[in-house]
């Protein structure tokens, strides 16, 4: 078992459980843009806890472009939290602002901050899950690993 694809579905898993608590359990309402983050996240966990079954490294071909933009989208909600001049593009119109803090702990960690660390940690796995399926490759041309 490769111990960074482990590692994204257990950080995938975890922001989907918190995700859910937060949302089912505290009773915050989420905004469009964590709805955006959702909607990258909880597939995140499925797809990867189903390769981590199947240890199929090269499952970061189809996974890393949702970290990616989940990262994109949590890092620009982040922005939108903790920069003043940045609630000018705020894109949430109705319900929840994008810009409302309903946690922040040590002044600085936020929902959207949360869901950066998870997007990161899944990223920087997937990409060092990426390096070592090709070079697992480049040293075995014959038998190529599925």
């Amino acid at each position: 078992m490769n111990k960074s694809l482990l590692l994204a579905w257990i950080a995938a898993v975890i922001a989907t459980i918190g995700s859910l608590y937060f949302s089912e359990v505290m009773h915050f309402i989420p905004c469009t843009l964590c709805w955006y983050q959702r909607i990258l996240m909880y597939p995140l966990a499925i797809i990867l806890g189903i390769s981590v079954y199947k240890n199929d490294k090269g499952i970061y071909q189809y996974v890393l472009p949702l970290s990616i933009i989940g990262m994109l989208i949590s890092g620009y909600h982040v922005m939108l939290e903790k920069i003043p001049y940045f609630q000018q593009f705020e894109m949430c119109t109705t319900g929840v602002p994008c810009s409302k803090d309903y946690i922040n702990w040590l002044g600085f960690i936020t929902i959207p901050m949360l869901a950066f660390i998870a997007f990161s940690i899944i990223t920087i796995s997937l990409v060092i899950l990426a390096r070592s399926y090709k070079e697992e490759t480049v040293n075995n041309p014959v038998n190529p690993i599925p």
